[in-house]
């Protein structure tokens, strides 16, 4: 890091006097109305704004702010991270904080970030100098090293970035946001600065939260698209980017639904939605819909009719999500213009039909499958959302413990034999597979993919799409691409016996190969593959390694509470403790979406195929009794992991039941 006496002082770049703000200013408070007129006048307080604001503060009881302590490097140290974040959730509920938190001084500090981010007592000063030594092997900042090794969160080092150069620090999770001030600028402009408007400061004045405070090309740009002068205030990068997917809200598009049914007329007359102008209310709406499940990260998108309305669910983290409504006399035409970008046949209402779409959102590539079923209030639609430019996941990010990885590593690592993943449908089990090719991916090798969909584009990779139509199937593409001099083979699911006897007998003539299979555990996957008549003796020798899994949510950093589960209700749960629990609850913020949960993380169980497994195999004994055999080996369940990472404060067990049921 450079040091900051050599930087522009960006406070009197942003237009901040020195002398205009006193130490013992209270915090800003905006309200949620703000003007657009230049006649009208500003009614809000805001401290460090215009003198209106500094007038109508004067006699205000201000909350306890940085600015309002001694000096950081004098006074006491702060909390940690979660306990200040859910003091200060605790303090917004009560209407004593509102997400601004001041500077200790105005104007920037002749500090490096890192002293700055000791002072505040965020990490330790032999943590930082590990971070720096770290940096100069890494060739990257030592803030980026704490970040991350865990040690420092991005709302930390938002915080010690404003500190330094005396700017405010806004807790976006708390921090009531003026839409009309962050809609003055367009979300691609928002994207590209990584900064929006997040009130009016006076009739003059926006307030505007920033990433990267030091951009002050984006600051001139902001005020000249605004017309309005800018003030800086500094928020965490990941804050800055939810509220930008928040500028294009839906309920504008839905807002107006005569003009959706005057243009879809009753449903039945859709067809000319061919023609529509490209900004028509129901494009716009489809259109808007899709961009905000992209943007938020939704697996599926669900349109279910209603009697008097369509309601528009988004499945996030896999759990549906109530997003908005669609009023009744216009869910045809939202629904035909769904079927039309699918190339689907619109007249046809009372038969089930699919069908898929490419099109590009914010430049990236999303493939959509479209599902149509009529229901007795209309046709309900399912989109599956898949994102062709999603990266891959490294084996390390995907959750398995030292033991599981080590196994599966091993299983995919052999020259020939069968590896399966096992779980229900959107349990991860193609990412857990692309994860392990991208291991394998090398020049060496040969990897050929049949899939349907393809749901990740790789390198190096020869990947099949299944078209049923053109007579590709699972079984038709896995025999010719063994006679095109594979060494390993992904197929993406095996739904029938042709399929597994292909897959089983390459796995035994020298090629490795991967695969997927619908079952609830690990041991199921044998006994599934001898009833769909593959005989024990052949999946027995061919098989050497299953891994089932499941998705949990993980909790969110900023909201989770502590908390301690009893011994007997752990027991109810048919979970084997000895102690009391001592894990984390969701609790919900704006971060989260009022969740509780931000991402997942997946829970595994790894199979290997001992002998002992192979000899119960043969004697076609159930399930159960080869599940005994393996946790014996040292096989840790699905439930088992799930209490583990619950006690490691990943996820709750709430969550962990939610997933693999209570018994």
């Amino acid at each position: 890091m450079s040091d900051s006496a050599s930087s522009p002082d960006l406070h009197t770049i942003f237009g901040i006097e020195e002398g205009s703000l006193s130490e013992h200013e209270p915090s800003v408070e905006i309200e949620p109305a703000a003007p657009r007129d230049a006649e009208e006048g500003y009614e809000g307080d805001v401290s460090g704004g215009a003198s209106q604001a500094r007038a109508g503060a004067q006699g205000t009881d201000a909350p306890a702010v940085l600015g309002e302590q001694d000096p950081v490097e004098h006074g006491p140290a702060p909390l940690e991270a979660s306990e200040a974040d859910r003091e200060g959730a605790a303090a917004a509920s009560e209407g004593q904080w509102r997400g601004i938190t001041r500077a200790s001084r105005r104007g920037s500090s002749a500090r490096f970030l890192t002293d700055v981010i000791v002072d505040l007592g965020f990490v330790s000063a032999q943590q930082v100098k590990e971070a720096v030594e770290a940096s100069r092997n890494a060739g990257t900042t030592p803030e980026r090293i704490l970040l991350e090794s865990g040690a420092l969160t991005a709302d930390q080092l938002a915080r010690a970035l404003a500190e330094r150069y005396g700017l405010d620090h806004l807790d976006l999770s708390v921090f009531s946001v003026d839409m009309g001030a962050a809609n003055l600028i367009s979300s691609a402009a928002a994207k590209r600065y990584q900064a929006v408007p997040v009130a009016f400061v006076d009739k003059r004045t926006l307030l505007v939260a920033m990433a990267d405070p030091s951009n002050v090309l984006a600051v001139d740009d902001i005020a000249i698209m605004t017309g309005h002068e800018v003030r800086v205030a500094v928020a965490a990068p990941e804050d800055v980017a939810a509220l930008i997917t928040r500028l294009n809200r839906l309920e504008d598009a839905v807002s107006d639904p005569d003009a959706l049914v005057e243009e879809g007329g009753r449903g039945e007359e859709v067809v000319e939605l061919h023609e529509s102008a490209e900004d028509a209310p129901t494009v716009k709406l489809v259109n808007q819909i899709i961009a905000q499940a992209v943007e938020r990260g939704a697996s599926d998108v669900h349109l279910s009719p209603h009697e008097r309305e369509l309601h528009v669910r988004f499945r996030i983290d896999g759990v549906l999500q109530d997003v908005t409504t669609v009023p009744g006399r216009s869910a045809p035409g939202v629904v035909s213009r769904v079927k039309i970008m699918a190339e689907l046949n619109i007249a046809e209402r009372r038969l089930p039909q699919d069908g898929r779409v490419s099109l590009t959102v914010d430049g990236r590539r999303i493939d959509l499958r479209a599902v149509t079923l009529p229901s007795v209030h209309g046709e309900a639609v399912v989109l599956r959302v898949l994102d062709r430019d999603a990266n891959i996941a490294e084996l390390e990010e995907l959750g398995l413990g030292q033991v599981e990885r080590e196994r599966f590593e091993a299983a995919f690592n052999q020259v020939h034999g069968a590896v399966l993943v096992t779980g229900p449908t959107g349990s991860g089990k193609s990412t857990t597979l692309y994860a392990a090719l991208k291991m394998l991916n090398t020049p060496e090798k040969n990897i050929l993919t049949v899939e349907d969909p393809v749901e990740y584009q790789m390198e190096g990779l020869t990947q099949l799409q299944v078209s049923r139509k053109g007579g590709l199937t699972f079984a038709a593409g896995l025999r010719s691409m063994m006679r095109a001099d594979p060494d390993v083979i992904m197929v993406g699911e095996i739904r029938d016996r042709e399929t597994a006897q292909i897959a089983v007998e390459s796995a035994l003539t020298g090629h490795l190969v991967l695969s997927t299979l619908h079952t609830n555990d690990a041991p199921s996957a044998i006994t599934r593959l001898i009833e769909m008549g593959i005989e024990p003796f052949l999946v027995a020798s061919a098989l050497d390694c299953v891994v089932a899994q499941r998705l949990a949510r993980v909790l969110c950093t900023t909201c989770k509470r502590r908390t301690i589960v009893p011994t007997d209700v752990l027991h109810a749960n048919g979970f084997k403790a000895l102690v009391d629990l001592e894990g984390y609850e969701p609790v919900g913020c704006r971060r989260c979406n009022g969740s509780g949960y931000r991402g997942r993380i997946g829970l595994y169980e790894v199979m290997k195929v001992t002998p002992e497994v192979q000899a119960v195999a043969l004697e076609r004994r159930s399930a159960e009794e080869i599940c005994e055999i393996a946790v014996r080996q040292g096989m840790r369940r699905l439930r088992d992991d799930g209490l583990e990472k619950a006690r490691q404060g990943l996820t709750s067990i709430a969550e962990v039941l939610r997933v693999v049921g209570s018994t």
